[in-house]
């Protein structure tokens, strides 16, 4: 008679990516029912997308693995494809079975594939770029490992509870609504939490924040394609995402697995900032390629997605950051904020005036 039990199969399933994340399909919840009747293994799944390969992968990965345990003489896996809602918006292909944050118009994730890129320097100085175009913004860290949006933005200031209604009141500063995980630790503490509390967090961090009325909501999303960020592009309705990259290959290679995710789940790349991506001398205007040249360039044409600039590395940026002052805010007429300018005015063509961006 078989040992064959649910658990092992689930132990087996385990070892199944999401393509274009590092969690498991087993965590992610597509498994709905297991069936072991004999030899024979039935399996039934449950996914969103508009993806046919995506789920054509998981089942070739599941019924590889399953294959190989003891007592299972056959194996199906049957999986329910259901195609992402859609939503009225700027582009159809923003749209996906997630929800909106209210009062939020257009939610910009800003994501890098690996860490050491300036990805949060890049979503600290947009945000105030676009503030200063004369739109309301936010800034969400959802980095919470690792938070410094309350460094760069000089306050440590804790958020409280309205009584009435019991949603957050984000900290506010230079025009922005922020929050951060950096907020609620005292200073130096480390943030350790388990998967489920993580997604606990970054959901409360959208959801029960007073946002207000936004015309953008940018995400500082931590590096990589973790939990995270598998949390926020299955529940929020993200109008796009801005890929940040350094010129050289090493970090081209992880941009392109964050701009995939994206894509995976039909969440547009709006562009990709090449950032320190040279130094001008300040003696003499010679320009230094520290990291390479073009790469950036070349990423975007390949990815098929607008180069939206490409942001020198300066000491001004650097000294602004850590005086709590966006260098957008402290030297608005410097090259790396006219950087920025740029962008803030780029992604509102691009998410205001679909037709008249290209």
């Amino acid at each position: 008679m078989s040992t064959l039990q649910e658990s092992h199969v689930l132990e087996k399933l385990a070892g199944v990516k999401y393509p274009g994340f590092s969690r498991d399909i087993v965590s992610f919840g597509l498994v709905k029912k297991v069936q072991i009747e004999g030899g024979t293994v039935t399996v039934q799944m449950s996914l969103t997308t508009a993806d046919l390969k995506v789920p054509q992968k998981i089942k070739a990965d599941s019924e590889a693995l399953l294959q190989e345990l003891a007592g299972a003489e056959s194996v199906v896996v049957r999986i329910d494809v259901q195609a992402p809602a859609q939503t009225a918006g700027p582009s159809a292909a923003a749209a996906t079975a997630a929800a909106a944050i209210e009062g939020v118009k257009f939610v910009v994730a800003v994501a890098s594939g690996k860490g050491g890129v300036g990805k949060s320097t890049v979503a600290a100085n947009l945000a105030v770029a676009l503030e200063r175009t004369g739109a309301s913004v936010g800034l969400c860290d959802c980095d919470l490992y690792g938070p410094s949006i309350g460094l760069m933005f000089g306050t440590q200031q804790r958020p409280f509870a309205d009584s009435e209604t019991g949603k957050i009141q984000p900290v506010e500063r230079y025009g922005l609504r922020l929050m951060s995980m950096g907020f609620l630790l005292e200073d130096g503490a480390p943030a350790v939490l388990r998967g489920p509390m993580v997604t606990k967090y970054t959901q409360q961090f959208l959801r029960q924040v007073d946002w207000g009325d936004l015309d953008y909501l940018i995400l500082d999303l931590p590096p990589g394609t973790g939990d995270i960020q598998l949390t926020i592009v299955q529940t929020v309705a993200l109008a796009g995402a801005v890929i940040v990259t350094t010129p050289q290959e090493v970090a081209l290679i992880d941009a392109r697995k964050a701009a995939s995710m994206f894509q995976k789940v039909n969440v547009p790349v709006l562009g990709l900032i090449e950032n320190m991506s040279y130094f001008l001398c300040p003696s003499d205007g010679v320009r230094y390629d520290i990291f390479g040249n073009g790469g950036g360039q070349r990423e975007a044409a390949r990815l098929g997605v607008p180069l939206l600039a490409q942001v020198p590395i300066d000491i001004p940026t650097r000294e602004a950051g850590d005086q709590g002052l966006p260098v957008t805010a402290s030297a608005p007429e410097g090259p790396s904020a006219a950087c920025f300018t740029s962008i803030a005015n780029s992604l509102r063509q691009i998410l205001e005036n679909p037709l008249k961006a290209h």
